[in-house]
């Protein structure tokens, strides 16, 4: 019998614990070392805000769940280029730039089956404010499938996903001068087509 109870009867659960305590970058340190499996949380915690990067830049389902594998992919792939140093969360955007850079150079004509990104939730309202919000969510999606690549991407890492400014001009070899920039004007340019649709 086992004098430390909880260690012997539980080891999967320490194990999980001790590995959940690890940050991202801790994370990808023993990707890059060769243990696979720490992947696994780092999939957990940025699959669906991949999906849902994907899925506004694509406006297409399963386009998003195939760019979201090849992220992963690709990190698995490209694990030996991680630098400890630099955030994982910037570097696992990098790849997921060039992978729709990737697919917008391959495929010229893309269908769309976009319906609403998955983690959007709204609150019950009257069936007069449901319709105002689907029409403004319609005119919002409408404006921003009228800005350039270029700008709904800065849009969806700066706002969508949340990055900071210095981590989006990492992603996208610019200044972070120029990306305060592009931002603004993307929103500028946005806050027209909006108003133009509604």
């Amino acid at each position: 019998m086992c004098n430390h109870y909880a260690k012997c009867r539980y080891p999967i659960q320490l194990k999980t614990k001790k590995v959940a305590q690890l940050t991202d970058e801790k994370l990808m340190t023993r990707v890059k070392n060769g243990n696979l499996d720490s992947l696994s949380p780092l999939f957990e915690k940025y699959h669906v805000k991949l999906f849902n990067f994907f899925l506004r830049l694509t406006r297409n389902k399963a386009v998003s769940q195939d760019l979201t594998q090849n992220v992963f992919r690709r990190i698995i792939s490209y694990r030996a280029s991680y630098d400890p140093q630099q955030r994982f969360r910037t570097w696992m955007y990098q790849i997921a730039r060039n992978v729709h850079i990737d697919h917008v150079n391959q495929n010229n004509l893309l269908i769309s089956d976009y319906a609403e990104p998955a983690q959007f939730a709204f609150e019950q309202t009257s069936a007069l404010e449901d319709m105002d919000q689907t029409n403004r969510k319609k005119a919002l999606y409408e404006a921003l499938s009228m800005l350039s690549h270029e700008q709904r991407e800065i849009l969806e890492l700066s706002k969508f996903q949340g990055l900071k400014y210095k981590e989006i001009a990492h992603i996208t070899g610019n200044s972070v001068t120029a990306i305060k920039v592009k931002v603004h004007r993307a929103i500028n340019k946005l806050r027209e087509h909006y108003f133009e649709t509604v």
